[in-house]
């Protein structure tokens, strides 16, 4: 039995689509930082995509546990030509392929980006790889919303449809319990 503590990173304050480009986090609110830290099991492994807002954001709640290298695998969805740019200019310029990016996500990609399942496939091979190197511990992983969602969508065997519009805070905690058979879902969202 392992456990997963997802923890989204600090707020880029981006008004745009945001996958892999590499923004900073405002980690300014060191009161919600010290809250989460101090949530988090003493033992456990702390990871973090390589993106610097997770890289940040896992600096800044790491206390005294162990770090392991950063993972270009727990990175955002990519987003392709629509990175950086405003969903109401992507909707003007394709409203089709707009509309079933959100509706239908799975196997829809922005232009040159990833789909849903793609960056499903990519972040459930990293967890699996960090379950069996960590097995039967606690792992703190420092991700990204598409991340932690596609996580939850695994746990709970839910459609992309079901669980892409779930919130997901920055800075928040969601546990999810690698059991013998199964997962547990024991906290989405949460902000200690």
């Amino acid at each position: 039995m392992s456990r997963l503590h997802l923890i989204r990173h600090g707020p880029t304050h981006a008004r745009a689509m945001v996958g892999w480009s590499d923004l900073p986090a405002d980690l300014g609110d060191f009161a919600a930082l010290e809250r989460l830290s101090a949530h988090l099991p003493a033992a456990a492994v702390v990871v973090s995509s390589d993106l610097v807002r997770a890289v940040a954001t896992a600096d800044a709640i790491q206390g005294s546990r162990r770090r392991l290298a950063h993972r270009p695998d727990l990175r955002e969805i990519g987003f392709g030509a629509w990175e950086l740019r405003d969903l109401r200019e992507i909707e003007t310029e394709d409203p089709e392929l707009a509309r079933a990016y959100w509706r239908s996500p799975g196997d829809i990609r922005a232009p040159g980006g990833e789909s849903w399942n793609q960056m499903r496939a990519r972040t459930d091979a990293a967890i699996d790889a960090l379950i069996a190197e960590h097995e039967g511990g606690d792992i703190v992983i420092v991700a990204h919303l598409g991340v932690i969602l596609s996580q939850i969508q695994r746990a709970l065997g839910l459609s992309a449809a079901a669980v892409i519009s779930r919130p997901i805070d920055n800075l928040s905690l969601t546990r999810i319990t690698r059991l013998d058979r199964g997962w547990r879902v024991e906290a989405i969202n949460h902000l200690p």
